[in-house]
């Protein structure tokens, strides 16, 4: 029997779904870049996916998700084999991989960016990561994206200042690819939940978080978003899934990922 959880933060409803992103994919290689996913991927193979693999960040795959905090360096890890670069380059053009990465923008065909921002190709106003391994882990494998602060600024109108990955751009498809190709699965943000489901694959509201508006993400995003009719509220964690969240971050580092922390339902 489970408990709805009566007192949370934003941070940990976060890692809830977070964790659903992964639910349905069995035995794929989950990635959670930062460490509200991180927590999210290791809370669905706590619970609900076992099938799902990770490592430690480093090269060893783990048959128990390594807590974020509250221990030394490989202490008490359960690991199962070694995986360096080459079995991980497996997993990725084999599509047996889910990574939920934190872009500096979408735009409204799910085309992301985490290079630089403004001026021109060749002279950015701001340089930041570069391109990384974005294009090529976009088209060979399911991604999902993970927003701390929902507006404009990250929800740009018009295409990213720099396209770094595969979106559903019928103008931008590499030869002899169809947008069912594409595998951006969601879109998770601090106000809501979005998806790709609208006509066209327009990216549509999932759920609204508790004491959020339909008309405060729409006043947020820089595109026309797909509205169902009967739009839900983000569900809240159970208390079985925060006391396992604790013991995966004892330290609580949870809550310094969002600004000044709020907490889970801001009715």
């Amino acid at each position: 029997m489970t408990t709805v959880a009566k007192d949370y933060t934003l941070a940990e409803l976060m890692i809830v779904q977070a964790a659903e992103v992964f639910r349905n994919d069995g035995e794929v290689l989950a990635t959670g870049i930062g460490v509200l996913p991180r927590l999210g991927a290791s809370l669905a193979m706590k619970t609900f996916n076992q099938d799902l693999m990770m490592t430690d960040s480093e090269a060893y795959l783990l048959s128990e998700p390594n807590p974020i905090s509250g221990r030394k360096s490989h202490e008490g890890q359960k690991s199962e084999t070694w995986m360096g670069f080459s079995r991980i380059f497996d997993n990725v053009w084999s599509r047996k991989r889910h990574a939920m990465i934190g872009p500096t923008q979408i735009d409204k065909f799910g085309q992301a960016n985490i290079s630089a921002l403004g001026g021109t190709y060749e002279q950015p106003k701001i340089q930041m990561l570069g391109v990384r391994g974005l294009p090529g882990n976009s088209i060979s494998h399911a991604n999902s994206f993970f927003v701390p602060s929902h507006n404009t600024r990250v929800f740009v109108e018009g295409e990213c200042d720099l396209v770094n990955s595969i979106g559903y751009n019928p103008e931008r498809l590499p030869k002899g690819y169809v947008m069912e190709d594409i595998d951006i699965r969601v879109i998770l943000t601090d106000l809501c939940v979005l998806n790709f489901k609208g006509p066209n694959f327009q990216i549509g509201l999932q759920s609204v978080h508790p004491g959020i508006t339909v008309e405060q993400v729409v006043a947020a995003t820089g595109f026309e978003l797909f509205i169902p009719e009967n739009v839900p509220t983000t569900e809240a964690p159970t208390e079985e899934q925060l006391e396992i969240i604790r013991g995966l971050d004892p330290q609580d580092w949870r809550s310094k990922q969002l600004k000044d922390n709020p907490p889970g339902d801001r009715s």
